[in-house]
């Protein structure tokens, strides 16, 4: 099943494996269950440190779980992990070893702290780009946690478990029937969701002090990675405060307008970025995100975590998000007929009836390939005319099962408390309601400034973009911001890299004056 080259970078990768690993199968009837011994038995051909042995247990569906050092350590797989979620195979084994790139003493801290047991079921698609960070995050979790167990479950596998537990989107994190996350999240919004399920022991004063620096950087995209390269440079004591490195940019497909650079793609380059800062001293404060900052002199931050950090300098480097619609049944529905990713959740709604909202290119783009899947696209412009590409407009007219409807505002969508049923919209003409019976619900209206946490002390537009002035400072002294969070005209990897280094300069350059 593995081809030869595969094998020789698993060899590689494996050679520094101190563990002895056993990836224990279930007997099982199942038509692909000689697929599932074929790629775990050429996993374990890579290394000597690597067995395949029978579990004793017989299954409905192939799978597996982990053993290292003659104790299973709560990963498993349900399927085939296969595509993206090989991966996450490949990984499980390296992370419980304690290889590769793993979190802080902090965050493993707080995942310690976590109240036991912890029992996970996350539902994927093997199509499903972000199904991999989720497996992998609580795969690494699962290692550091004594009482905290986690299983990959391909649906494929389980539709009538699918449809008990009403599942329409992946990832879906369950704790039982219970559904603790679904969707693309980050490794730090996904423990704070498991602290907020299960509990956690307090955080020690002493553990929760994170120090000083010249210059904290939030943020871990273009603009972020800039400022600190350059801050660090200048010998400026430097951190980076992150949910992950790469940001957004860690999504992003192909890119074809970084000068210089003909072709790349976000993970590509996202890996690149990470591997430039570190050539630097530069503190990387990974799966955090800060609540709160206290102005002064020397400037203090509350995060997530419970931690706190303090800095001369503050550089606001992060970034934006998907924007939510913010309207009743919204939040209520998200992994249940509320989507955000056509690519990823669109085929749970294959034969459906779907709507797609924002008559942008990414709006159009959406229903354009929903199209090819579900049963009937509705799509819904809040102005009178469609923003996208003309040649987008004209290619989703053509479409027999797509219909769109324009000066619409989505008011509410409807649900029958295990998924989604209906959307309401107002005629903007006539002010009249209408609702419109359907399925899915796929939300495609733009990008929204990450800067919330910090609105209340510096100066931000009508869109919640900070205000800055030419050389990136913002109302409040020692406090700057760069890249797509900021007012800076046209959100480009380009402009924001550049963005972030005059910030650093400024920083260092105030630091010198003052």
């Amino acid at each position: 099943m593995l081809d030869s080259q595969i094998k020789k970078q698993l060899q590689s990768v494996y050679k520094q494996l101190e563990s002895d690993f056993e990836l224990l199968y279930d007997d099982s009837e199942h038509e692909k269950q000689a697929e599932l011994l074929e790629m775990i038995k050429d996993v374990a051909s890579t290394s000597d440190r690597i067995q395949v042995k029978p579990s004793g247990q017989k299954a409905s569906v192939p799978q597996f779980s982990l053993s290292i050092n003659g104790k299973k350590n709560g990963i498993s797989f349900k399927g085939i992990p296969g595509g993206h979620e090989f991966t996450s195979l490949v990984l499980a084994i390296l992370n419980s070893d304690g290889k590769g790139k793993l979190p802080d003493k902090g965050f493993v801290n707080r995942v310690q702290r976590l109240k036991g047991p912890i029992q996970l079921k996350t539902y994927i698609s093997l199509s499903c780009e972000n199904c991999p960070e989720v497996v992998q995050s609580l795969n690494i979790m699962a290692t550091m946690h004594d009482d905290f167990s986690h299983e990959m479950i391909d649906g494929a596998f389980v539709q009538d478990e699918i449809s008990a537990l009403g599942i329409q989107g992946v990832p879906s994190v369950m704790h039982g029937d219970q559904l603790v996350s679904s969707g693309k999240v980050s490794m730090s919004d996904l423990l704070t969701k498991l602290e907020k399920v299960f509990g956690s022991t307090p955080q020690t004063q002493e553990g929760g002090d994170l120090g000083n620096y010249d210059v904290l950087v939030i943020g871990g995209g273009p603009a972020g990675a800039s400022s600190a390269i350059y801050t660090a440079r200048k010998g400026l004591k430097t951190a980076i405060i992150a949910e992950r490195l790469g940001g957004q940019l860690r999504d992003t497909k192909g890119i074809e307008n970084l000068i210089s650079v003909r072709y790349t793609e976000g993970p590509e380059l996202s890996a690149k970025l990470a591997d430039h800062i570190d050539q630097y001293d530069i503190d990387i404060l990974e799966h955090r995100r800060v609540q709160s900052v206290e102005n002064g002199e020397i400037k203090q931050l509350q995060l997530d975590s419970g931690e706190t950090i303090k800095t001369r300098s503050l550089i606001v480097a992060t970034g934006a998000n998907w924007r939510e619609l913010g309207i009743p049944g919204e939040k209520e529905y998200i992994g249940r007929g509320v989507a955000f990713c056509p690519h990823c959740d669109g085929p749970y709604y294959k034969g459906k009836d779907v709507a797609v909202i924002g008559g942008g290119n990414s709006g159009v783009e959406a229903a354009i390939d929903l199209a090819g899947i579900v049963k009937s696209v509705v799509l819904i412009e809040f102005l009178p005319e469609l923003k996208a590409d003309k040649v987008l407009i004209d290619k989703l007219e053509s479409l027999s099962n797509v219909s769109i409807i324009k000066n619409a505002r989505t008011s509410q969508v409807f649900g029958n408390g295990e998924k989604v049923t209906a959307l309401e919209f107002e005629d903007r003409a006539n002010k009249n309601l209408n609702n419109i019976d359907l399925d899915g619900v796929f939300v495609q209206i733009g990008l929204m400034p990450n800067s919330k946490f910090i609105s209340d002390l510096v100066e931000t537009n009508r869109f919640g973009e900070i205000e800055i002035d030419h050389k990136c400072r913002t109302n409040i002294p020692g406090i700057y911001a760069a890249g797509d969070v900021t007012t800076v005209p046209f959100k480009q990897i380009i402009i924001s890299m550049g963005e972030g280094a005059k910030a650093g300069l400024t920083a260092f350059e105030d630091q010198m004056m003052a």
